[in-house]
């Protein structure tokens, strides 16, 4: 565990080290309870009343979407907004002063910023609790909360657990967050994890996050390359080129050009069972080096369950922080009056 206080009602989600075994197993139970409504069975209110403020100062589709979907499907109302250009740090105002004055008006706030630390300078000035959504090259806990889930249920399937699975890490390791609290969140939640960890020249994890899983007993190998890292692997985890973190010249130095993984590949190491992961979005432009759409056919590929599960983990980091149980949810749900299902 960090210095900072264990994740709970009240607590803002700064790390993924506010996490340990057992917190973690309850916020899983927790996040199992909300898949009805997550799946459009059940509808809930039981955050009715309650306001998140939506804070994105750097790009975001999914991610932001899917907090807001969250928030929405549990009976609360959004506020949001997008880009520097709008909003008052345009006009020099601190990052202490937008928190201090925006956390006014919201019970809970989510913030994605293209700055490390940044998020928990914020959330230092906060009235009411942050989660953090990215910042910079940092941390992006809600990704890596998804991402273990997912790969928990995945090798669940095939009558396998985290515990003692050899997982390899493909692509931009140094500016890649979610590798960063990926590794992180595994090395506390499970035992016995081999890593083996594949990048191009100068895109390479840093030795703090290698350091980490060491630490806690999990094995790290630094691969020669992809085939090498897949093949006996339970999973493989591939992360697009950060190419808006990147200088030129670093990435003439990686030679980041054609696919990073695709079938061929994944055929040649005798892996096209493997289970396939990757945080989105994918780089589909031709040489991009990244996960090839080719890959979509094979009994692995989880890339869809990952963003289906991020919904029901952002539902449970906003009842967690608002002090919600089981129990409440539970009362506050209802079977939905309407059908939108496609036939």
């Amino acid at each position: 565990m960090s210095d900072l206080p264990a994740f709970g009602p009240g607590r803002h989600l700064l790390s993924v080290q506010q996490f340990d075994t057992s917190s973690l197993r309850s916020f899983f139970d927790l996040t199992d309870a909300v898949r009805p409504i997550a799946e459009r069975h059940s509808i809930c209110t039981v955050l009715d009343g309650a306001i998140l403020g939506s804070l994105f100062f750097e790009p975001s589709t999914r991610t932001r979407l899917s907090f807001e979907s969250a928030f929405l499907r549990l009976g609360g109302e959004v506020t949001s907004t997008t880009g520097f250009s709008f909003s008052s740090m345009a006009k020099g105002e601190s990052l202490h002063d937008t928190a201090r004055v925006v956390s006014g008006y919201s019970d809970v706030l989510v913030m994605r910023h293209p700055d490390e630390g940044s998020v928990s300078e914020f959330a230092a000035a906060s009235l009411v609790p942050v989660i953090n959504a990215g910042d910079g090259t940092g941390e992006h806990p809600s990704q890596a909360l998804l991402d273990v889930y997912t790969l928990r249920h995945e090798l669940d399937t095939r009558g396998r657990t985290v515990d003692g699975s050899t997982v390899a890490i493909i692509g931009d390791l140094k500016y890649g967050r979610t590798v960063h609290s990926l590794m992180k969140l595994l090395s506390l939640a499970a035992t016995g994890i081999t890593f083996k960890v594949y990048s191009p020249p100068s895109l390479e994890l840093p030795i703090e996050v290698a350091d980490y899983a060491q630490a806690r007993g999990h094995a790290v190998h630094v691969v020669n390359d992809v085939i090498e890292a897949v093949s006996g692997s339970d999973a493989v985890y591939a992360t697009r080129v950060q190419r808006e973190r990147i200088t030129e010249e670093v990435l003439a130095n990686a030679n980041v050009r054609g696919n990073l993984l695709n079938k061929e590949i994944l055929a040649r190491a005798g892996a096209t069972g493997i289970i396939i992961m990757h945080p989105l979005p994918r780089d589909s432009r031709k040489n991009s080096f990244d996960l090839s759409d080719d890959v979509d056919d094979l009994p692995g590929l989880s890339i869809f369950h990952q963003t289906d599960n991020g919904l029901m983990i952002r539902m449970a980091i906003f009842l967690t922080t608002l002090g919600c149980s089981i129990g409440q949810v539970q009362a506050c749900m209802k079977q939905r009056p309407w059908d939108a299902t496609l036939r």
